[in-house]
């Protein structure tokens, strides 16, 4: 069975919890740093996207608070912003870069950005090729059935594809939120921009681990289908 093979745990299962590891803990650590480090506005997260909308060309929409930390995210079909406690209620350089990034989220939606577009394109698939490249696979493997190891890395693929658009899509996000804020007047100090900065690029790096460990993945999958043809 593929679930034992020595193969995955070497190649996938080890890299893909280091990986991890080392995503969430710079994550937690980088924010926990900025977290106690006020912007010079005094401005809360909620604050901060107020002004924004206020003082850039962004079309305002409702904001709403999210349960639970690093929650924070944009809500396309709902059309909100949600912040969790920790960047709705504190005046730090991490909650002022956070909530700029959701709106960095928005602007793409208000002015239409080809990536979220294409990203966006593949939502519905997405909510029934897991469970098809999984059944598809197993089936495959169980059966020794090529044609269905080789449907289920088709599927597969979608996830990876998905994946792999979501990096350009946070980086442009992030992008965006810096130059809102500097467009807003809220980046004046050397330490807010480049705090804001590591706080985003922390963030980021959480998606490159998904996409590499995806990859990894799919990778694995393909080999193992090789491998059973022998």
């Amino acid at each position: 069975m593929f679930y034992i093979d020595p193969f995955y745990f070497l190649f996938i299962a080890i890299p893909t919890l280091v990986i991890s590891a080392f995503t969430q803990m710079y994550l937690k650590n980088t924010f926990a740093q900025w977290s106690k480090v006020p912007n010079t506005e005094g401005m809360t997260g909620m604050e901060v996207a107020k002004t924004l909308f206020a003082r850039t060309s962004l079309t305002p929409i409702p904001l709403e608070r999210a349960a639970g930390s690093l929650t924070d995210h944009y809500d396309p079909r709902s059309n909100v912003v949600r912040l969790s406690d920790p960047i709705a209620n504190r005046p730090s350089i991490a909650a002022m870069a956070v909530a700029a990034h959701e709106l960095g989220h928005v602007q793409q939606y208000q002015t239409g950005s080809g990536l979220i577009a294409l990203r966006s394109a593949l939502l519905p698939a997405l909510q029934f090729t897991p469970t098809i490249s999984y059944i598809a696979f197993t089936m495959g493997i169980l059966f020794n059935l090529a044609g269905l190891v080789w449907i289920g890395i088709f599927f597969f693929g979608f996830m990876v594809l998905f994946s792999l658009l979501t990096l350009p899509v946070e980086f442009d996000a992030s992008r965006r939120g810096l130059q809102l804020l500097e467009e807003a007047g809220l980046t004046d100090t050397t330490q807010e921009k480049s705090g804001a900065r590591k706080v985003l690029t922390a963030a980021a790096l959480t998606y490159v681990g998904a996409a590499i460990t995806s990859v990894l993945q799919l990778l694995y999958y393909i080999s193992l289908a090789n491998r059973s043809q022998r």
